[in-house]
């Protein structure tokens, strides 16, 4: 039996294409990841701060790893790992076109061997958990060949 594949965070991220969904200031372009509903916190800015300013924004699906790491402990609830958990590697990325960094787990079969600080790599979806009911998928960081 195929099952329903369900995002892990809502509203976070889309599926096809691969992409991570937050929101931008029309005012200054200050970009924001997750989403920000209330206002623009750029110090800089001249909006309106009444949240107005902010509108939905698709970020770049591309970047350079600037830091990570090897997880071999499983994270307190409410993260949701399969049984028996397995390790896996975490990188922060520096987004290409934002040049702001964002955290994401990396493809399995990727270790920390196999990265380099300033590698790139590109958005893609993988599978976080399933139960009986769903697979459960979030974004993930996968090195370009």
């Amino acid at each position: 039996m195929l099952k329903e594949r369900r995002l892990a965070i809502e509203g976070w991220f889309s599926t096809d294409p691969p992409a991570l969904i937050g929101t931008r200031c029309g005012e200054c372009g200050t970009p924001y990841f997750p989403r920000n509903a209330l206002a623009c916190r750029n110090p800089g800015c001249s909006g309106p701060k009444d949240g107005s300013e902010l509108a939905e924004y698709t970020f770049s699906t591309r970047g350079k790893i600037w830091s990570f790491a090897d997880s071999r402990y499983k994270p307190p609830a409410p993260y949701v790992s399969p049984e028996p958990f397995r390790p896996y590697v975490l990188a922060a990325v520096e987004l290409e076109a934002e040049k702001i960094v964002v955290l994401g787990q990396v493809v399995p079969g990727v270790g920390v061997d196999d990265l380099t600080v300033g590698q790139e790599v590109e958005l893609t979806v993988g599978t976080l958990y399933e139960d009986d009911e769903a697979e459960y998928v979030v974004w993930m960081w996968r090195p370009v060949s």
